[in-house]
């Protein structure tokens, strides 16, 4: 009984330190046809080259290329991505977004 106490007890305390943690990728977007407006924009965004292809139209429509990428710590539910740390060590200063 106390063994078991004693494992419950353990199990509850680990899962309580655990933290989440997400990627986050930056891209400069443009499209495959040159004829839309604007011709590339800067995203920022969890999802991963091949999500975020699939999910804006494929292959077909956008061409994609990977800036940057960096993780953050925490929950991601209804919240803003973290602040590129570059950017923290360029400017010597946090950004707001």
């Amino acid at each position: 009984m106390l063994i078991r106490t004693c494992s419950k007890l353990i199990l509850i305390l680990s899962s309580v330190s655990v933290m989440a943690e997400y990627r986050v990728y930056q891209y400069m977007v443009s499209p495959r046809f040159q004829a839309r407006k604007p011709s590339s924009v800067l995203v920022t965004s969890t999802l991963d080259p091949t999500s975020y292809i699939s999910y804006h139209g494929g292959q077909a429509a956008l061409r994609v290329n990977l800036l940057k990428t960096w993780t953050c710590k925490g929950h991601t539910g209804r919240k803003s991505v973290c602040q590129d740390p570059m950017a923290k060590l360029v400017t010597g200063k946090t950004l707001r977004e």
